[in-house]
């Protein structure tokens, strides 16, 4: 009877254990889309099927959609253009509005002025100064930054109410994508199945989870996509934006200026060129970062002095690079491989590395005539030597590796490897796609593995393939021995224009 009790219980055991489900293993579902809210936008879920995956992006885009319908400049039909065309008077609005309006008053109050819904009416007239090609006048300057001094409108918080007290023009610039990524992220991670999400609104992130989310800063002042990134952070529930002059802005006069203005004197930003914030909050990072291109170094002190929940790093317009003593919280250095020479014989010549190759490319801004969301093209640039064997990946942008395939010529020279799992052999530009624009690649002569090669003949790879697109593929053999030249290459449906300029480098690179 004894052993019969025992064996009751193992079979108990046994039929219990056979109803466990094995841990599903978690992947990372990666979808990148164009023209969203006016932008790239990339979408990361961190789950273990791809239709737990699928239902958290619909969740997360129709969340996007509905509040663009309610806070965009852009569409004639939002609310807050209906709101903005009702003139002065009081008008019932949605929570959503009233709160970013709310939002952009509690901002203004926090940076001291350098934040302001109403700073279009400087940003127009540098807009139209850049189209004249003359700085704005005194006059002009001095009016605009008059009306921006005024208060607009007035919020009823038992009601819900705003309004109107003039005819200034607004812009929900500033941080209403950063609010938007964030009720959109909120949406997707309570979706069934999500352990991690990360939305991408053209540079500016909010994750949710508690896996940590590498992300690379640019250098504001590098020339190439490739270029070694200024510096690398690690984060999980939390936002990270960056705001800069480098990479949009008006030029005048052949001088470059901030599309960012300072609301308080008219003019455009010019200490700082780049500012990134980590903080708890989507909106007030977004909000922040656009503020801290504006104030001194000694107001932005003043305003994080009690905030240990902010974090941020500011690039001067001399390369000067400032840390809140937060920063080092998130940052940490990754091993880089050391670089090496290889050794060549004695009728073999090393790259000279006085020289460098740019390579050009401009991404066609094809538009969807269905109504769907464009996807962005899969894009491989890529060297090999005169056997045909690869020699330096330039760059890999793509978002889900299955797809990986349809970038033929790639896959025949490096799919082994990457299938291999020798991701690390490759360039550090391998991540996510790119939108519509130009995009400049360099090489430095040197192979994956970071040697020199040798001087001598070598092709240049661009290929290009959209899911539900065309195929393009660019072969361009070039001479590299210390000779400048520079090649114009056949335009595609997927590339505007392309170009391989082999140089003598100008100025060395911080």
């Amino acid at each position: 009877m004894k052993f019969k009790h025992l064996s009751a219980a193992f079979l108990l055991v046994i039929s219990a254990s056979a109803f466990v489900s094995p841990k599903k293993t978690l992947r990372t579902f990666v979808s990148n889309y164009e023209n969203v809210l006016g932008t790239s936008l990339e979408l990361k879920f961190k789950t273990s099927s791809q239709a737990d995956a699928d239902l958290a992006e619909a969740r997360a885009l129709n969340e996007m959609d509905r509040l663009d319908d309610i806070l965009s400049a852009y569409k004639a039909n939002s609310e807050f253009n209906k709101w903005m065309s009702n003139g002065k008077q009081t008008t019932k609005i949605s929570s959503e509005l009233f709160e970013v309006l709310k939002q952009f008053e509690n901002y203004k109050t926090l940076t001291n002025g350098a934040l302001d819904a109403s700073a279009k009416v400087i940003g127009d007239v540098w807009k139209k100064a850049a189209a004249e090609d003359h700085l704005p006048s005194t006059a002009a300057l001095e009016h605009a930054v008059t009306l921006v001094k005024q208060k607009h409108y007035i919020l009823n918080e038992q009601d819900g109410t705003v309004t109107r007290l003039d005819d200034t023009p607004l812009a929900l610039n500033s941080f209403a994508k950063s609010y938007i990524i964030n009720k959109a992220a909120e949406k997707a991670v309570q979706s069934a199945g999500i352990e991690n999400v990360v939305v991408n609104i053209g540079g500016d992130m909010v994750i949710k989870g508690n896996q940590p989310e590498v992300i690379e800063i640019a250098n504001p002042k590098a020339d190439a996509e490739n270029d070694v990134a200024l510096t690398t952070i690690k984060v999980s529930n939390m936002a990270v934006a960056t705001s800069g002059n480098y990479r949009r802005g008006f030029s005048v006069n052949g001088k470059w200026y901030s599309h960012i203005v300072d609301p308080r004197t008219g003019k455009p930003a010019s200490e700082i060129i780049s500012a990134t914030v980590i903080g708890p909050d989507a909106s007030e990072t977004g909000a922040l970062a656009t503020s801290f291109n504006v104030l001194s170094i000694a107001e932005i002190e003043a305003l994080t002095k009690t905030r240990n929940d902010i974090a941020y790093l500011l690039i001067t317009k001399d390369g000067k690079e400032i840390r809140s003593k937060e920063w080092a919280n998130y940052e940490f250095a990754l091993n880089k491989p050391a670089i090496g020479l290889e050794k060549a014989s004695k009728g073999d010549k090393l790259w000279n590395t006085k020289y460098e190759l740019v390579v050009n490319l401009e991404i066609a801004n094809i538009e969807s005539t269905d109504g769907k969301r464009v996807r962005r093209p899969f894009v491989a640039v890529w060297i090999e030597d005169a056997a045909k064997a690869p020699v330096r990946n330039l760059a890999i942008w793509y978002n889900k590796p299955r797809w990986l395939p349809d970038l033929k010529s790639w896959n025949r020279a490096n799919g082994d490897e990457f299938k291999k799992g020798a991701e690390g052999k490759l360039s550090s530009t391998s991540s996510a796609t790119r939108g519509p624009g130009r995009y400049s690649l360099s090489w430095d002569g040197k192979d994956d593995s970071g040697k020199l090669v040798k001087a001598g003949v070598y092709t240049v790879f661009i290929e290009v393939a959209r899911e539900h697109g065309t195929y393009q593929v660019i072969a361009k053999e070039m001479k590299f021995a210390g000779s400048a030249q520079k090649i114009e290459l056949t335009p595609n449906t997927e590339l505007t224009s392309a170009s391989l300029d082999y140089r003598k480098i100008a100025t060395a690179k911080k």
